[in-house]
């Protein structure tokens, strides 16, 4: 969700500030700010809307200093507003403060500082938090020690950095709950919430602990935990090349990163597949052997568009390594009391490893004495340091709201998991997995050659562009694809769709079709599975439905198929493969889809409204 950016060095503190803010902007934000400090005087530039607003602010009443914090806010106290805007700043106007995440006990520690004499000017929990900051300050404390003593006092879940005109050349952060990462220079140092806000100028990073907070100076920095004891957490090095989180000459982050997924899904099988053996090959985890021999149960929590690419890793692994699977959404599965025990396996997966939903689950599971194993896409998060096991998905920084390349990066990693889980379950022989390695290792091929009709694509959406709904449907493993891209076309075109089984439309989606409807189905089909040619026959009843109803029918089906040509009115091939893969390849026309259709109806496509890239807040 919010943004947060702070520095300490030589550089012009407000060029590093915006540029940060402006890497961050993918999150999702309302409002922006900056705080630096000069000569011992802290001075605030804030604006609603977007990082121009800001910029035009600080052009009206420039302003310098030598070191500094920034922030993007996504209102969840107060409305988006300049006044509600970070920074915050304490009684005294010597501190302020920048906050991601949600104060619970905000107002009740507001009251005590009311009674205790103290005036607020917001409607925002971050304002408490500054005052209270400012409160033990004021009591003769350093910075350090009145951050983490405000901490003590917090409930719920934040991160924030913290700057004082009384302190000079400092930025303390705290972190509970949503990411702080802080970025190692030569004196100089970097606070973010982000990696992709920093790695123009450092990839040395440390990921802060839940409970830790950091000083960082120009000179160098300290780690402590909310006790006030010192920590050594490891110095990672980010791999990422700053240029990944650049738009390399697309339009917009989104249509790059569809264009990755070929790269993409080739770094997430490298070095993990071996033709040679016929092996699968992950990190190294902290589930024995035995363990993965003795799974009774797989469960996989995720929230989004991780929840669709669960329910492909349902399919994959239910066939592969013969293990039922149940798939929750992650922000419901510690609030049922699940049935879980040692031989269960629980799966999440997240993007970015800090969704507070899906790391919720994950503790839940390890409290409940359950193996865990995260997908992610971000190394060092908190999902991947908590987790008995993780699987990275190499896609690189994804900016976009809408995820694309994170989705099939995570599906080919599911399918990892599942021959991983069928070889030491041993219901799949050498044999058997060198035949799905060799399918794995040729889908990138196969993903350039779909991406090559992007131009057809875009001329379709001007036959669409003005609908007001559409309807996807799928069958098997391609029903979660129709739901993924439905859920694509809702979130940056802002046009209604939904997804259903195809089966599922005698149940209700019947009601909806007429000639003003555009149905997507999605219908590929893998010569020689029986049960895909099943599959696709009934899919292909159902595209007759369709038809008798006067409904106008997009079906994306695998090449050659002569058949559904005869009937749909727009059909979009893509290149055979196993009905498992046949689902990555089909998502890549309807993301291409719903781009070209949010392009033409002039929408914010890599920040559509309301949303935010990483919510880390429940």
């Amino acid at each position: 969700m919010c943004g947060i950016v702070g520095y300490v060095g030589p550089r012009p503190v407000v060029s590093v500030l915006l540029d940060g803010l402006k890497r961050l902007e993918y999150r999702g934000y309302d409002s922006a700010g900056v705080a630096v400090v000069a000569d011992g005087q802290l001075e605030l530039r804030r604006a609603s809307g977007k990082l121009y607003n800001l910029e035009a602010a600080i052009q009206r009443a420039p302003l310098a200093g030598s070191y500094g914090v920034g922030h993007t806010r996504w209102a969840t106290h107060g409305r988006p507003t300049e006044e509600n805007a970070h920074p915050h700043r304490d009684a005294s106007g010597r501190i302020v403060v920048v906050h991601n995440g949600i104060v619970e006990n905000y107002l009740a520690l507001k009251r005590a500082l009311e009674q205790a004499g103290h005036t607020f000017v917001t409607q925002t929990d971050t304002e408490v938090i500054a005052h209270l900051i400012g409160n033990y300050q004021q009591s003769g404390l350093r910075l350090a020690e009145a951050v983490r003593r405000a901490a003590l006092e917090l409930t719920g879940m934040f991160a924030i950095a913290v700057i004082s005109a009384d302190e000079p050349d400092t930025v303390v952060a705290a972190r509970s709950g949503p990411p702080v990462i802080i970025g190692l220079g030569q004196d100089e140092n970097f606070v973010a919430s982000d990696v992709t806000a920093i790695l123009h100028h450092t990839r040395d990073v440390v990921f802060l602990e839940d409970g830790h907070l950091a000083v960082a100076r120009g000179d160098g920095v300290q780690v402590m935990d909310f006790a006030g004891r010192p920590a050594a957490p490891p110095v990672q090095r980010v791999t990422w090349d700053p240029i990944m989180a650049e738009k390399g000459g697309f339009k917009h982050f989104m249509l790059k990163e569809i264009h990755e997924q070929p790269r993409a899904i080739r770094e997430t099988l490298a070095g993990r597949v071996s033709l040679d053996d016929g092996r699968v090959y992950l990190d190294p985890t902290k589930i024995p052997d035995s363990a993965w021999e003795g799974f009774r149960r797989v469960v996989i929590a995720a929230c989004g568009t991780s929840w669709h690419a669960a329910l492909v890793g349902k399919s994959v692994i239910e066939e592969l390594a013969r293990l039922p699977v149940e798939v929750d959404y992650a922000s419901e599965f510690r609030y049922r009391n699940p049935l879980l025990d040692e031989h269960t396996l629980v799966v999440v997966i997240t993007q970015s490893g800090e969704t507070a939903d899906t790391v919720a689950a994950l503790r839940e599971a390890k409290h409940r004495g359950c193996p865990t194993f995260a997908i992610c896409n971000v190394p060092g998060s908190m999902a991947a340091r908590e987790a008995d096991g993780v699987l990275l998905t190499h896609a690189g920084p994804e900016i976009s709201v809408a995820s694309t390349k994170a989705f099939t990066s995570q599906i080919v990693a599911l399918y990892l998991l599942a021959l991983y889980l069928g070889q030491h379950r041993a219901v799949l022989s050498a044999a058997d997995v060198r035949a799905h390695v060799e399918q794995l290792l040729a889908l990138p091929t196969k993903l350039e050659a779909t991406l090559g009709q992007d131009a057809a694509l875009a001329e379709l959406s001007k036959e669409f562009f003005r609908a007001s709904d559409f309807l996807y449907l799928g069958r098997g493993v391609h029903f979660p694809i129709a739901l993924e891209g439905a859920l694509k076309l809702k979130e940056i075109s802002y046009i209604h769709a939904e997804g259903f089984p195809a089966g599922e439309m005698k149940h209700g989606p019947n009601a909806l079709i007429d000639e003003r409807l555009p149905v997507v189905m999605v219908m590929p089909r893998e010569a020689g599975n029986p049960a895909s040619e099943v599959r696709y026959e009934k899919t292909l009843s159902n595209l007759q439905e369709v038809k008798a109803r006067d409904g106008c029918v997009i079906a994306i089906v695998t090449e050659g198929d002569t058949q559904t040509a005869t009937l749909a009115e727009h059909v979009i091939p893509v290149p055979a493969a196993s009905d498992a893969l046949s689902a990555v390849l089909a998502v890549v026309p309807l993301q291409l889809l719903a781009y070209h259709i949010a392009v033409r109806r002039g929408c914010d496509v890599d920040q559509p409204r309301n949303l935010a890239k990483s919510v880390t807040v429940e």
